[in-house]
């Protein structure tokens, strides 16, 4: 299933080489939850100082089955280091979720094998 992506760049210019960027790192987070309905990603530059030069934000809402994602990256001097940085944050976060998931199913699945008598000891 492919999600729905919206690019938001606010108080700097949209540029192509932001927003392929920006594809490449939502087709990764999508290998590895193939299940995301949703990405919403906001890239801003709030700040512009005069001693610090400018200072970005990137946020990132992701929707899966049964939760949402946020994360947030404040004032990195490099866009692309922010992006980098929120991307990896939502990797471990959608693996953890992904985890998480498997898990329960997991659990379920073994409380009804022991529920049912056909826990892990063999018959002999």
């Amino acid at each position: 299933m492919s999600a729905q992506l919206q690019i938001t760049a606010r108080d700097m210019r949209h540029s192509e080489a932001l927003e392929t960027r920006i594809r490449g790192k939502v087709e990764g987070l999508q290998r590895v939850h193939p299940r995301m309905t949703a990405c919403r990603v906001t890239v801003e530059a709030p700040h512009s100082h005069q001693r610090r030069g400018n200072q970005y934000n990137v946020r990132l809402d992701i929707t899966v089955p049964g939760e949402e994602i946020v994360v947030n990256r404040d004032h990195a001097k490099d866009m692309y280091v922010a992006l980098r940085d929120a991307f990896q944050v939502a990797r471990r976060k959608l693996i953890e979720h992904a985890q998480r998931g498997q898990g329960a199913d997991k659990t379920r699945r073994s409380r009804n094998q022991v529920a049912s008598g056909s826990g892990t000891a063999r018959d002999e």
